[in-house]
């Protein structure tokens, strides 16, 4: 127990010793650290002081460097505002004497104005007096001189202007004339068609005289049959040896004429063998009329074209005028139109189309009494053409006004086709004979000048006197003229009777 508690007593005693043991060295421990915090302390302070001192000196440094820069920078600004004043008040030393001196001119300037103002209101007065007196000598105002000389200037400038104008009209003429001469010459070169020798007289060669009698029949029945289902005009007379047939349809001609030739050539002649041979001869004139009329749009390479306006084309093909048969004329229209279209920039189709159908009228089946070229037009414009061919079948003889330069194109093709030496079969004479009647017909007329034939005889062109005739009398000799005509000449078609009345003022530079 003794022991036991004496352990315990220097258990608790060595722990008491080692907790003040513990202390002890704590203790000294910390008071080393303060001295050693302590010292950084101290060494900081100093430092720091240090630093500051630098700081504040680099500062001071800084200061003073910025003051004399601020000082340079306001000496500099002092230097240039003391040479801007001067420069100031140099300028309002110049613009005070500029001032004196505008001062001076300004007074010298309204001295001048009186002067003027002085001098201008004598001027005046003495123009008033130059006018009067010259009103006074002139016997005239001085608005009726002044309108004399306006007169005389505009007179002047229109005669120079008219000079020039005429100038220029004839180079363009000329110019215009060769180039037009190069492009129809060339075309007319290039058309390589031949010239038809059609007649228009239809007749049938007999093999004997005997066949009249035939023909005739038994109290002329056999005539009579084929008169009536051709539609023709049989003319049996003293010809030796042959027959004419005689009708105004080219079409039923052939049909009568190729039927009389069959039946004469067979010798069967009676009511039912005419009847069945014009049947017949019917149906192959009918097929060659759209062959004929379908091979020249072929050849034309023109499209388009339904079987009444091929039946209308092919019509021509039996047709003639004036020996020239029509087809073939329509053809080289055609050519020569497309040839021409495409020289001068125009549609080379539209003119070629134009060209073919200008005759189409020639060729419909109607009963209206118009114009071949009226015709025509209602059939092509029934028929859905463009508007350009219908006016180019319309005006190809100047029944219409020619509306597009295709129809102007298709008149000169039509003009070169027709006029050409050997195309028609009109006798020179004859041709020349019509034309001088046309002009001695216009002539005859009182105040005329002067009268031209041209379109082949289609128009008269007549100058007349101005200072005689008046619009209204130039309008009463038009219509006289063509009465007169009408009355004394036969022509196929129409005549165009133009009366021309103008105004010329000549004057000669010498």
């Amino acid at each position: 127990m003794a022991t036991l508690l004496i352990s315990l007593l220097c258990l608790c005693l060595g722990i008491a010793i080692g907790v003040v043991a513990r202390w002890i060295y704590a203790k000294s421990k910390l008071t080393s650290a303060e001295q050693k915090a302590q010292r950084i302390s101290d060494e900081a302070v100093s430092k720091a002081e240090a630093q500051s001192r630098e700081i504040l000196l680099e500062t001071r440094d800084k200061l003073l460097k910025e003051q004399q820069q601020q000082e340079r920078e306001a000496r500099e600004r002092r230097f240039e505002l003391q040479k801007s004043e001067r420069r100031l008040l140099q300028k309002e030393e110049n613009l005070d004497h500029r001032q004196e001196e505008l001062e001076k001119i300004k007074q010298q300037l309204g001295e001048r104005d009186e002067a003027l103002g002085r001098k201008e209101k004598e001027a005046e007065e003495t123009m008033e007096n130059l006018r009067s007196e010259l009103e006074r000598v002139a016997s005239m105002t001085r608005e009726e001189a002044k309108n004399l000389i306006i007169e005389e200037m505009k007179r002047d400038a229109e005669h120079d202007g008219q000079v020039y104008v005429n100038k220029i009209e004839q180079e363009a003429q000329i110019q215009a004339d060769k180039v037009a001469r190069d492009i129809i010459v060339t075309s007319i070169q290039r058309l390589a068609t031949e010239v038809s020798g059609e007649t228009t007289t239809a007749s049938v060669s007999l093999p004997s005289d005997e066949m009249k009698g035939r023909i005739i029949g038994r109290e002329g029945r056999n005539i009579r049959t084929l008169e009536t289902l051709t539609g023709v005009d049989i003319i049996i007379d003293d010809t030796p040896e042959a027959v004419v047939i005689s009708c105004f349809d080219p079409v039923r001609k052939e049909i009568a004429r190729v039927a009389l030739e069959r039946l004469v050539q067979d010798g069967r002649i009676h009511p039912a063998r005419i009847e069945e041979v014009v049947n017949k001869v019917s149906k192959e004139v009918g097929r060659v009329i759209v062959d004929e009329g379908e091979k020249v749009v072929f050849d034309l390479g023109i499209h388009n074209m339904g079987p009444e306006m091929i039946r209308a084309l092919g019509r021509l093909h039996f047709r003639t005028s004036y020996g020239q048969n029509v087809l073939l004329h329509s053809k080289e229209v055609a050519i020569l139109a497309g040839m021409i279209a495409s020289e001068v920039g125009a549609d080379p189709e539209i003119a070629k189309r134009g060209g073919l159908l200008h005759d189409i009228g020639k060729g419909a089946e109607t009963e209206s009494e118009a114009n071949h070229a009226e015709i025509g037009g209602e059939l092509v414009k029934r028929l859905g053409e463009d508007p350009r061919v219908i006016n180019c079948v319309l005006a190809h003889h100047n029944d219409v006004e020619p509306s597009c330069i295709e129809s102007v194109i298709v008149q000169v093709a039509d003009a070169i086709s027709a006029a050409r030496p050997g195309a028609r079969r009109e006798s020179l004479d004859n041709y020349i004979k019509r034309l001088e009647s046309l002009e001695g017909i216009a002539k005859s007329f009182d105040g005329v000048d002067n009268a031209f034939a041209i379109q082949a005889g289609r128009e008269l062109r007549i100058m007349v006197n101005s200072e005689k005739i008046g619009d209204d009398q130039a309008r009463t000799i038009a219509k006289g003229i063509a009465e007169r005509i009408e009355a004394e000449l036969r022509y196929p078609g129409k005549i165009k009777v133009t009366i021309i009345r103008e105004t010329r003022f000549t004057e000669y530079a010498r």
